[in-house]
């Protein structure tokens, strides 16, 4: 009977939603044909919204990305801490709870869809896509925590609403209201998509996953309230964290993502140890065919967009949303926060997706016409060296939805105290919506909410990259000042500060 209720509570969402979700979808992933090129290929505007911005931040920057890999670390690594400084968390614990709402189930499948579609050479153009993509998180959060708000109580909000509003104003008055327009979108695609990407899509896809390694429909997680009830245990885990606010969320983050990422990573270094004659042959299969010479022009466009697409998707470069989480960092040195986060995409795209590429091209499993691109890609690469190995993977997708969902939370959190106000009653009603909408997803499947919630995070990238290119000077000059006090000496670690 619940069973029957919770099919008959899908369809009816999906009847009413699904033509809304369908148009808003097919608007903002609208994808221009490439006929010129070859037929088939289509080139997706957003993406080319999101990667054009990379590189010109990279060269409007000179490669900053590169050069502030060193003194990132340091950052990190708490070198130049200072406690006195206003904020909130460290630099470590910014950029973990930053890297935990990237890292999620398009390190795992978003990888298998496009080594599948566009074969290993996509790969190549997903690291690449990667690294520009550094730099543009950089320039974001730079931004958040120049424009951010510190209250008296210690608190901070930040991100590209504040941006949006006062560095506009700031930079022509006449861009205060054009601003405040912009600030206004921003923070109602991040609800959107802070409900549906952010929480509803990555507890329906850990569900399956469990569901999947334990038996499926007959196994333990196979009955009809199932799903409800690991929505309801995943809503407690959440809610007992959010509920202590950024906070709370940097304490568990900043021990969950290093496990998770290293957990992950020696799961792809097992398959990859167990071929590792095949190594070389991966390696050089991914650098050949990201030009496909044999497919002509049309090959090599149509690989290059894959790779692009799956690592504008997976890193969030571009989008804002790491700049609210960056702009609770304890600093006065906006410029510190945009040299840590050039260390996201790195880890997200760069080493996490490379290493699932690596695992499924080294297996061959991407050229297995008789299971659906995606997780069960990955699923198979694992398999193929220890039967039991997709139960390492499903731990490992519940552990990265579960870091999703804490991030997104406080996303969704300043983007609706942005709108209704900074106050308790806020606080607390937007926490309590969030955890119930960790059950709805992990119990129903509403494919077009998820689908609606999509758009919705990546509309947030086109009134931030707006703001982002109007205030371009005012971030190289942040981060220009910055290192030329750093390179002098006026600016050095606390141990050596006097």
């Amino acid at each position: 009977m619940q069973t029957v209720l919770a099919a008959t509570f899908d369809e009816q969402v999906d009847s009413w939603f699904a033509p809304i979700s369908e148009r808003i979808t097919s608007v903002v992933f609208y994808a221009v044909p490439l006929d010129f090129v070859d037929d088939g290929v289509v080139l997706p505007l957003i993406v080319v919204w999101l990667v054009i911005a990379g590189f010109f931040f990279t060269i409007y920057l000179r490669g900053f990305q590169f050069r502030a890999f060193k003194h990132a670390i340091q950052l990190t690594r708490g070198d130049y801490n200072d406690p006195r400084d206003a904020g909130e968390v460290t630099h470590f614990q910014a950029l973990a709870t930053a890297v935990s709402g990237t890292v999620g189930l398009g390190n795992i499948a978003g990888v298998a869809v496009a080594i599948s579609l566009g074969g290993p050479g996509a790969t190549l153009w997903m690291i690449i896509a990667g690294l520009v993509g550094m730099c543009t998180k950089g320039v974001e959060c730079t931004l958040g925590v120049k424009y951010r708000n510190v209250y008296p109580d210690g608190r901070v909000s930040g991100g590209p609403m504040y941006y949006l509003t006062k560095g506009l104003e700031q930079k022509h008055p006449r861009l205060g209201t054009f601003g405040k327009v912009l600030a206004v979108l921003f923070c109602i695609f991040t609800l959107g998509g802070a409900v549906g990407g952010g929480n509803m899509f990555q507890a329906n896809q850990a569900f399956s996953q469990a569901q999947s390694v334990t038996g499926g429909e007959d196994g333990p997680l196979g009955g009809g309230a199932a799903g409800a009830i690991f929505g309801l245990v995943m809503a407690l885990l959440v809610g007992a964290v959010i509920i202590g606010g950024i906070r709370s969320i940097a304490r568990v983050t900043d021990k969950l993502v290093p496990f998770m990422a290293i957990f992950y990573v020696l799961a792809c270094l097992t398959v990859l140890f167990a071929n590792f004659t095949e190594i070389p042959n991966a390696l050089w299969a991914i650098v050949s065919q990201a030009f496909t010479p044999e497919a002509g022009f049309g090959g090599v466009v149509g690989v290059l967009i894959q790779g692009f697409r799956r690592a504008a998707f997976s890193n969030e470069a571009g989008l804002g949303s790491a700049a609210i989480a960056h702009s609770a960092v304890k600093t006065n040195e906006p410029a510190t926060e945009g040299h840590v986060a050039v260390l996201e995409p790195f880890i997200d795209t760069v080493v996490i997706c490379t290493m699932t590429a690596l695992a499924i091209v080294i297996t061959g499993t991407y050229a297995d016409e008789s299971s659906a691109p995606g997780v069960q890609t990955t699923s198979a690469a694992f398999e193929s060296v220890v039967g039991w190995f997709p139960i390492v993977l499903a731990i490992a997708v519940i552990l990265f939805a579960y870091s999703t969902m804490l991030a997104w939370s406080y996303y969704g959190l300043k983007a609706a105290t942005y709108l209704f106000g900074e106050s308790m009653l806020v606080d607390r009603t937007w926490k309590l919506i969030f955890c119930l909408f960790v059950i709805i997803g992990a119990s129903s499947t509403l494919d077009a909410v998820i689908g609606f919630s999509d758009s919705m995070i990546f509309l947030m990238s086109l009134p931030n990259i707006i703001g982002l290119y109007i205030l371009a000077r005012v971030v190289k000059r942040e981060i220009y000042g910055y290192r030329a006090r750093l390179e002098t000496g006026e600016i050095v670690p606390v141990a050596e500060r006097t």
